[in-house]
């Protein structure tokens, strides 16, 4: 059985601890401000990204290209390995068709390559949990098809709870019609949202006030979660520049369900369409 190395995208928002201690290779999405192009090679910093967006310059995205994904398989394969590959959902972007592109072209000229693409329906540390749990069972000595028969079939238990501190990010992005942004941020209106089970952000309910849209977060996780209760070690959370917001959510997360809790930035490919202030919970749970 040959060894594989898993792989994802920039948008997994995994802490760069994590993805040093074991070898995940990250292929990059972009953003750009004006005619400006940032990525993995001259990011900005989370602080500078979001002061900039807080300050009303306007980001827009630009998915993984199938050059950069295609170099970044070559060179595992090149090393004798197989690659499993979680990539962003393909409902938000087209990140995850461009690296099917790039494994096909590569597999067709590379006889008795390995390399499966999986659309994680996820984002953010969503995606990155998924990440974190095909590592786990690697770990465990599965194959790189019982890891990959694993989440594909546990797609739908990798749960999304998120709000976000102005709606008018999701009104550029076409989550909410103008007239909810206008009103919604008149009246401190927060929304909540999940990613659903076909990968695509959608609206679950709405609360007045941001303390009560961070409790709601893990309210939602407790009628998410069930069996998974019992069953899960930790949680992620990622946050658009608010760390202390996230921390009150992580302490909640704590206290009621005796979990680990690790927190990180979201990253500008999605901040760019969330916004400053964006808290955002994942967990296992039984249904999304």
């Amino acid at each position: 059985m040959r060894d594989f190395v898993i792989s994802t995208d920039t948008t997994s928002d995994l802490p760069e601890s994590f993805i040093q201690k074991y070898n995940i290779d990250i292929h990059p999405l972009y953003y750009a401000f004006g005619d400006e192009i940032y990525g993995s090679d001259n990011g900005l910093s989370e602080k500078e990204f979001y002061a900039r967006m807080r300050n009303g310059d306007l980001p827009t995205t630009i998915a993984t290209n199938p050059e950069d994904s295609e170099k970044i398989f070559q060179k595992r394969i090149d090393e004798g390995l197989d690659i499993l590959h979680i990539a962003f959902s393909s409902a938000l972007s087209s990140s995850c068709n461009n690296s099917t592109l790039a494994a096909n072209e590569i597999m067709e000229k590379t006889p008795g390559s390995k390399i499966i693409v999986i659309d994680s329906l996820s984002a953010s540390m969503g995606e990155g949990l998924v990440v974190y749990r095909a590592i786990q069972l690697k770990n465990e000595g599965k194959s790189i098809d019982e890891v990959a028969q694993y989440i594909n079939s546990h797609l739908q238990n990798f749960c999304h709870q998120f709000t976000v501190d102005d709606l008018n990010h999701l009104y550029r992005g076409g989550r909410v019609s103008k007239a909810a942004a206008v009103l919604g941020t008149l009246a401190s209106i927060k929304p909540l949202l999940h990613v659903s089970a076909e990968g695509k952000l959608i609206p679950v309910g709405k609360v007045r006030g941001r303390k009560k849209s961070l409790i709601a977060l893990v309210d939602r996780m407790e009628e998410t979660i069930g069996s998974y209760r019992n069953e899960t070690d930790v949680a992620f959370l990622s946050h658009g520049d608010c760390i202390e917001d996230a921390q009150f959510v992580a302490d909640l997360v704590k206290e009621r369900f005796n979990l680990d809790v690790w927190i990180n930035p979201i990253c500008p490919s999605i901040g760019s369409h969330a916004g400053p202030g964006t808290v955002a919970l994942f967990h296992m749970g039984e249904h999304r």
